[in-house]
């Protein structure tokens, strides 16, 4: 694994001439702030060595190098999920990948489901906190102290001063959002309102089923992290509706110039 990661990152950096130290992945529905990204070059999954290949719809599957106003970016536009049946892994092997590209600070976005009552469908919520809910862990089985070590510590996952920047940035420009906790879930299923019930007894705000792997390899190897949800779903009691892929898509579009905005301008302030 160690052999591929290097090789792949060799392949993305002589290609692009740049090792960019800002990473992003966007998640469904997500892919606005590419537009944003004065593209320099652009590389289809299907063509980097070993890389996975995103099969859900509202993830383009394409790798992008660029710039966010001075800062040069690696940005994936689409991702990889535990239930696509890839291995955590396959999964994480991007994270990996950007790491050894250059990368030093990873920004995540991505959709979620609402667990807290006060929340609404279409907020923005700034992750302060997860919960590991997936079966298998991304670091389970021999450790290569190469990539980070044995025990990782996780007691501040998600870097505070980016948070506090990004708070800061949606109060100038009159966004209100949200911080609170991720419970991160395999999926592929919506979750039954019994499981919603028992994700907010355990303390998390929203629910979705990506992120997690992705956030504990980064900080394994040593990555800043700043996450961001849109919620494009309830699960609170006397809110829950029949809910599809395709709507979520919808209520995450609609809420993305605003999470593009404050991603755009917290990078840039790098």
């Amino acid at each position: 694994m160690l052999e591929k990661i290097k090789a792949t990152a060799s392949y993305i950096e002589d290609r692009i001439k740049a090792r960019p130290e800002t990473g992003i992945i966007l998640g469904t529905g997500l892919g606005g702030l590419v537009k944003e990204i004065e593209i320099i070059d652009s590389i289809p999954y299907n063509e980097i060595p070993d890389f996975p290949v995103s099969t859900v719809d509202g993830h383009a599957g394409r790798l992008i190098y660029g710039k966010l106003g001075n800062i040069e970016v690696l940005a994936m536009q689409g991702r990889f999920h535990y239930y696509e049946g890839y291995s955590m892994k396959e999964v994480t092997f991007p994270v990996r990948v950007m790491k050894y590209a250059g990368v030093k600070q990873l920004f995540v976005s991505n959709a979620s489901g609402g667990l807290n009552p006060e929340w609404h469908v279409g907020d923005i919520v700034i992750i302060t906190d997860h919960i590991n809910f997936f079966p298998e862990h991304p670091l389970h089985g021999k450790n290569e102290n190469e990539l980070g070590p044995r025990f990782p510590d996780m007691s501040k996952v998600y870097d505070e001063r980016l948070r506090n920047k990004a708070k800061l940035i949606a109060l100038e420009h009159n966004i209100h959002v949200k911080e609170g906790i991720y419970i991160g879930v395999q999926g592929p299923t919506f979750e039954t309102p019994a499981e919603y019930k028992m994700f907010r007894i355990f303390g998390a705000d929203i629910v979705g089923m990506s992120t997690v792997p992705e956030v504990i390899t980064a900080r394994h190897s040593g990555m800043k992290v700043f996450g961001i949800s849109i919620i494009t779903d309830s699960g609170v009691p006397g809110e829950i509706v029949e809910i599809s892929h395709e709507e979520v898509q919808e209520v995450a579009m609609k809420a993305e110039p605003k999470m593009t905005l404050i991603l755009k301008k917290l990078i840039e302030s790098i």
